[in-house]
């Protein structure tokens, strides 16, 4: 067992009791080829919540000063975890994420950008769309983590059927447009969820 799966499993075994961990719609979840996870962005612990509950390994996107202490910046390597300036267009992280997703990894992200800690949808960032553009033949699935984040109680984390961007690439769609496309679809499985259907 590699560290990454050795992590998932010590961090699995915490956050699963702790917030009662209900998982749904792994089976949509691609057995391989590029992925774009992109979810809903509510609390810190949504990047490991999602890497845990994700049947494949997920390369996360962190600020780049995590890196800066050597015994950190290990650390995040052996988790899938790659370097990103914020407030700057950083190309080394843009072509480390859509290397990874034309590899046939899978990448993830919170297209919102920030946190949204009253549970609410916000508006996604174009990069979500620009990624899927640029990603190959990767598809996008698009996760809903629907909290609050409080112990012992339920935590749902909901993952869709995979979007195709091949229609989005073939009219050349435009990065906004796409994001919008990745926002309903989160926003579709969060309103079911709490709709009860």
């Amino acid at each position: 067992m590699d560290f990454y799966h050795f992590a998932k499993s010590v961090v699995y075994g915490v956050l699963k009791p702790l917030y009662r961990l209900d998982v749904k719609g792994t089976e949509h979840f691609p057995v391989e080829g590029g992925v774009l996870v992109c979810a809903n962005h509510i609390a810190d612990l949504d990047p490991p919540v999602v890497g845990i509950t994700a049947p494949r390994p997920i390369n996360f996107m962190a600020k780049a000063e995590l890196f800066e202490a050597p015994v950190l910046k290990n650390l995040l390597s052996n988790l899938h975890v790659f370097p990103v300036k914020r407030g700057l267009s950083d190309r080394n992280a843009i072509r480390t994420a859509i290397g990874l997703l034309k590899e046939g990894q899978v990448v993830g992200m919170f297209p919102e950008g920030t946190r949204r800690k009253d549970g609410t949808l916000g508006k996604g960032m174009s990069g979500a769309g620009f990624f899927a553009l640029k990603g190959g033949d990767a598809v996008v699935v698009p996760c809903a983590i629907i909290g609050p984040y409080r112990p012992f109680r339920k935590l749902k984390v909901r993952y869709g059927r995979p979007l195709d961007m091949t229609p989005f690439r073939e009219r050349k769609a435009g990065a906004e447009e796409v994001t919008e496309a990745i926002m309903e679809e989160i926003r579709l499985l969060i309103e079911k969820e709490k709709s009860g259907k």
